[in-house]
């Protein structure tokens, strides 16, 4: 069952030497399935996924031949129509949780607060649901973290945060920005864990950022991969570390090996070719 499809969606702000394009022409559909967006940093994988929730603020515009979540027509939506599907159908988790998280507030009021005024929970109905939320990410202590402030968990325990709070309302569709950088590779493991049983166990569809071609090919079901606001390839992800666009390529030939060359990395190769529609 298709969820999400997206068809010439192009992201355009407009600047004091002329309007630039961010994202240009993307074209693609998800399912409830595990969709991986890859590709360098500036090659328009976070703008593509905020486009989705409508989260682009001028002087940035958005537009698209189609855009339809559901079969519910996301260009045509008005903001009130919006945020009744964020957070209750479609949520974001960002990239760094020291950026999403209030500072000055507690974990637990913050996993609350949407609860409280969204839902109108009492408070030990949405005490319990942010308790139960902290559980299914595998946070051990619940009731220390619900009393936490931001700044006294790891940056693995506040990622985990993030993702408990947008999946407080169970929504269908989760958009996880790069939810595994600046991780140890034992908690990104455990993060990965945590989003792939809510993409089995719920049935949840996934749409997955990161610049690590490695774990995405490892976690992924396909692959969407971008240059330049522009999606050059899209292939299985079990097939991304035999990709054919020399784009592709180049990045897998960037990554460096356990017990490889001491040589430098090779510098990727670029041509005017992949930026341009149709380009290869």
């Amino acid at each position: 069952m298709t969820l999400l499809n997206v068809r010439d969606l192009r992201v355009t702000f407009d600047t004091e030497t002329g309007p630039v394009e961010a994202v240009r022409g993307v074209s693609f559909s998800l399912g409830r399935e595990r969709l991986g967006i890859v590709g360098e940093s500036g090659s328009g994988k976070t703008m593509t996924g905020r486009s989705v929730l409508r989260l682009i603020r001028p002087p940035g515009r958005i537009e698209a031949a189609e855009m339809t979540f559901d079969g519910i027509d996301l260009m045509r939506a008005n903001e009130a129509q919006m945020r009744s599907l964020r957070g209750p159908r479609m949520a974001m988790v960002m990239q760094d949780p020291k950026f999403s998280l209030n500072p000055v507030m507690k974990v637990g009021a913050q996993l609350m607060e949407g609860l409280r005024q969204r839902d109108h929970a009492s408070r030990a109905e949405a005490r319990q649901k942010a308790i139960d939320a902290l559980t299914a990410v595998q946070i051990r202590d619940p009731e220390r973290v619900m009393g936490a402030y931001p700044h006294e968990l790891s940056g693995g325990m506040g990622q985990r945060v993030m993702i408990a709070m947008m999946l407080i309302p169970n929504p269908d569709l989760l958009i996880a920005d790069e939810p595994t950088s600046a991780l140890d590779v034992t908690v990104q493991a455990e993060v990965l864990s945590i989003l792939d049983g809510l993409v089995r166990n719920r049935g949840m569809g996934l749409i997955f950022i990161s610049h690590d071609l490695r774990m995405v090919a490892r976690f992924c079901d396909r692959v969407l991969v971008m240059y330049k606001g522009r999606i050059v390839e899209e292939i299985a992800a079990k097939d991304l570390l035999r990709a054919k666009h020399p784009y592709t390529q180049g990045l897998l030939n960037c990554l460096p090996r356990i017990g490889g060359s001491r040589e430098p990395l090779p510098s990727l190769d670029r041509s005017a070719s992949w930026a341009r529609d149709g380009g290869n």
